[in-house]
């Protein structure tokens, strides 16, 4: 099978791995590290022009845009929503009023595009505030804070356009909740909706999830205390509810559904809804397939509206961090010589995954994103990828690169009480 990813980050560069185990796998526009990978070959030119029996979309904002819909009307087989779809992630005005139809469990919101019955409704709420862009904004959307100033002044920036244009010219204010947060993601054939393995992700750009959101500082899997019993509840009492309702609405959806979840003491509650493949939960949820898993086919089942089979999963760990440039999340410094990365894939276990580089004049690999190299590890335990995580990641080096140093710190402690 011939498969088609569309993409040029960490994640997509997760898929091209996982996928390659069994198909030939072409990428676009892909990254230096997908390029002349075994089995992967990345490509010029638009997806519609390129010929493939599977074609896998990886970011949100071709999905909200219908690139899912122009391949489908050529006859190509595809996971990823249409438009109609990919409105979950597209408008979170419109995710919450879905929640609400189908009994999701959510957090209590209200929508506002005029700032003055915004301010007011923010000033009755206790704290800690949360506001959210309606639209697109690449994970950095959200601001979660107890001072009651900079929620004002945030809620100001997004609706005047200043912060995210016209993503954020209307805002979705929630209710704070407390709990540990929870990835799941469901592969979905438009009736059935199976479930990955559950990841938790780390939003906050500092230590101990301080500093603003971004798209995503680093992921693990699996997550100590969310067995086969949380999950169970996550696809009872959310995802296959929404699955339901939109298929009610005469929407087909064949693709991923990405649940950020809050486990709270009243159980859990639905943060978001996206509709991809998460990032950077893809690249701890997709190293922990069983060899042999034929992640095409069960894909390409998926897309073709009759998933089969359900995949099997190593007891192994994983953990990924992400290595960012200087200045990530507000305005990353680009062309900053990369070192160290074939060292760091010599460390046992240890996948590096490109996100955000490019060759530059010189010949020299070099960052061109914010997020730019994912270090993945394997290991038998939490404690031992993790290690194998940051050993790698400490031989990498460039001018202003910024980790963090907690990922997966907490879990691989109660992993091992």
């Amino acid at each position: 099978m011939r498969v088609l990813v569309v993409g040029a980050g960490g994640r997509e560069h997760a898929l091209a791995l996982a996928l390659a185990r069994s198909a030939e796998v072409l990428v676009t526009p892909g990254n230096p590290g997908m390029a002349g990978a075994p089995g992967t070959a990345c490509v010029p030119g638009p997806p519609e022009e390129v010929d493939a029996d599977l074609v896998v979309v990886g970011p949100e904002a071709p999905l909200v845009d219908g690139l899912a819909d122009r391949l489908r009307a050529r006859g190509r087989l595809v996971l990823g929503p249409g438009a109609d779809g990919a409105r979950l992630e597209g408008s979170k005005a419109w995710m919450k009023e879905l929640l609400a139809t189908a009994g999701v469990p959510t957090a209590r919101h209200a929508t506002f595009e005029a700032l003055e019955p915004a301010l007011a409704h923010l000033r009755s709420q206790p704290p800690p505030y949360v506001v959210k862009t309606d639209g697109l904004a690449a994970g950095k959307g959200v601001l979660v804070t107890d001072s009651l100033e900079e929620a004002e002044a945030d809620l100001a920036a997004k609706l005047s356009g200043q912060a995210f244009g016209g993503a954020g010219r209307r805002v979705v204010l929630e209710e704070g909740l407390a709990g540990p947060e929870l990835s799941l993601l469901a592969l979905c054939d438009g009736r059935r909706a199976l479930p990955l393995v559950p990841a938790q992700d780390f939003k906050r750009v500092g230590e101990g999830g301080t500093g603003p959101n971004t798209g995503g500082m680093g992921a693990y899997s699996p997550v100590p205390g969310a067995g086969p019993d949380v999950v169970d509840e996550v696809m009872d009492r959310a995802v296959e509810p929404l699955l339901a309702e939109l298929r009610r609405r005469g929407i087909d959806y064949r693709g991923v559904l990405y649940a950020g979840l809050m486990l709270t003491a009243a159980g859990p509650k639905v943060v978001e809804f996206n509709v991809r493949f998460g990032d950077p939960e893809a690249q701890v949820v997709l190293p922990r397939l069983v060899p042999g898993v034929d992640l095409a086919d069960l894909l390409a089942q998926a897309a073709a509206g009759h998933l089969r089979t359900e995949p099997a999963w190593s007891d192994q760990a994983c953990v990924t961090v992400v290595l960012a440039a200087a200045g990530y999340p507000g305005a990353p410094r680009r062309g900053d010589p990369i070192t160290g990365v074939e060292e760091a894939g010599l460390v046992e276990g240890v996948q590096v995954l490109h996100a955000g580089t490019a060759w530059d004049v010189e010949g020299r690999l070099v960052t061109a994103g914010g997020r730019v190299l994912d270090v993945t590890a394997l290991g038998p335990t939490l404690g031992v990828a993790r290690d194998r995580a940051y050993r790698a990641a400490s031989r990498i080096n460039w001018r202003g690169l910024h980790f963090r140093s907690d990922i997966a710190k907490e879990a691989a402690r109660e992993a091992v009480r």
